[in-house]
């Protein structure tokens, strides 16, 4: 990806605490981290409001009743024993 210089004004005691946050080794990597984190929460929050805007349609709430089988392959294991039985 490139990169490029950029000034900007900022909060310096904002900026000290992300870094010390997510420790990173410069404000540079701090900025990056916080723009990825930003640009999934956006494009995720984006998402959200269009599913919620419009009602789920016949077919998509039918998936919901399809049988599901689960089968971990795991049917000779004595979780019991292992972890004690549930009350």
């Amino acid at each position: 990806m490139a990169r490029e210089k950029a000034t900007v004004t900022l909060d310096r005691s904002k900026a000290d605490a992300a870094k010390a946050l997510v420790r990173a080794k410069s404000l540079s990597e701090t900025i990056d981290i916080a723009l990825d984190r930003l640009i999934r929460m956006e494009r995720l929050r984006r998402d959200v409001s269009a599913y919620a805007s419009r009602p789920p349609t016949d077919e998509e709430l039918a998936v919901a009743n399809l049988p599901v089988t689960f089968d971990l392959g795991d049917g000779d294991v004595d979780y019991d024993k292992i972890y004690g039985r549930r009350r």
